[in-house]
């Protein structure tokens, strides 16, 4: 059987094409162990030959799927995820295409390719929300020809297609900030996860050291679940050095969060005590006590844009691949001051209570 132009095949055609019934095609395209190997290879086999595609009634469903290579919902994710979950159906409602979410992790069988896997889940492309420092799956997917576009990191890989923020240079200019408020103990919080968004931060973080001629030190730069956790245990540490920072650049909404809590919950005040540029891909920075200066992204715009670009080449308008860097904006609101006349420690005594040491505040005339 040769694929038409435009026209796909039917489970009832692969049927007579391969003298099964309908029902043996339907259970080998979705893994049914009642199957044999034998007859289930011969179904996948020609359902790639023919881009086979589940359909409603007599039509082929308009279904994308935002897929995860593990679970899709994590705490650490903050708000990007609903903000791209929102950018997405904007730019999926445009064509009229729905959604869904997919954990490649859980639901796909060793011996599937990413696109028998795809298309026994009934959708026509994926946008891909990768959570590791590598984007190999997604390459994986690109490498098969099925239809995809990355989101939130960025690849060489010559098939892949991405959109991703350019968070390097408004990294350098909070730091850069910083340093012009008198700041030069500056403290780094980056999550654990090195992507590439993220090692873009790290090194604007150290190049404006640099460009200061302020020596890094590796001991305040922390690399930490992108937690609320994450950011109480960053307040923690760091300002138990026996030489604290007098400002933290914080690369993730959620520890930052978690870091102004810290400090209101020990009475340090932000920012006459302490310095704090954050990092926000919604509007999470003017939700919090103080509103924190940040390097700000547009998740939903992420979002749209994919869904966007992959809606259009699904029905034939765009073709090759798209490689987008989105510019980040540096927002400054209350989290940032002058840098104090020394730097509060954080002390123990024999009973593990914390003790907040304050340098002399001068009283105000």
């Amino acid at each position: 059987m040769k694929q038409r132009p435009n026209k796909k095949a039917s489970i009832r055609e692969l049927a007579l094409e391969l003298g099964v019934s309908t029902a043996t095609v339907s259970r080998a395209l979705n893994n049914n162990p009642s199957v044999s190997e034998e007859t289930r290879t011969r179904v996948l086999e020609l359902a790639d030959q023919t881009g086979y595609m589940p359909r409603v009634g007599q039509r082929f469903r308009n279904v994308v799927g935002l897929a995860y290579p593990s679970n899709p919902v994590t705490p650490e994710f903050g708000s990007f995820e609903s903000a791209l979950l929102t950018g997405v159906m904007k730019g999926l409602d445009a064509d009229r295409y729905d959604l869904a979410l997919i954990d490649i992790q859980r639901d796909r069988a060793q011996s599937e390719s990413y696109t028998q896997f795809f298309r026994r889940k009934g959708v026509r492309g994926v946008i891909i929300r990768p959570v590791s420092p590598e984007p190999t799956i997604a390459e994986a997917i690109a490498d098969e020809g099925f239809p995809c576009v990355m989101v939130a990191d960025r690849s060489d890989h010559p098939n892949i297609g991405f959109i991703c923020s350019d968070s390097g240079r408004d990294s350098f200019r909070a730091v850069d900030h910083l340093v012009h408020l008198g700041h030069k103990r500056i403290a780094l919080v980056c999550h654990a996860v090195l992507d590439s968004d993220h090692r873009d931060r790290v090194e604007g973080y150290r190049r404006a050291l640099e460009q200061h001629g302020i020596a890094r030190d590796e001991s305040i730069e922390l690399f930490l679940p992108a937690s609320m956790e994450g950011g109480t245990q960053a307040i923690d540490r760091l300002l138990a050095h026996e030489n604290p920072p007098t400002a933290i650049f914080i690369t993730n909404p959620v520890p930052t969060v978690g870091a102004l809590h810290r400090c209101l919950e020990l009475g340090i005040r932000v920012p006459d005590d302490l310095s704090i540029v954050g990092f926000d891909d919604s509007d999470v920075r003017s939700r919090t006590y103080p509103k924190f200066s940040a390097v700000c992204q547009n998740a939903e715009q992420f979002g749209y844009d994919a869904a966007r670009w992959l809606t259009r080449r699904l029905e034939g308008t765009e073709t090759g691949n798209i490689r987008v860097h989105r510019p980040t904006t540096l927002q400054f609101n209350r989290s940032t001051g002058p840098a104090p006349e020394r730097p509060i420690r954080l002390a123990s005594n024999r009973s593990d209570v914390i003790r907040v040491e304050f340098p002399k505040r001068k009283k105000k005339p």
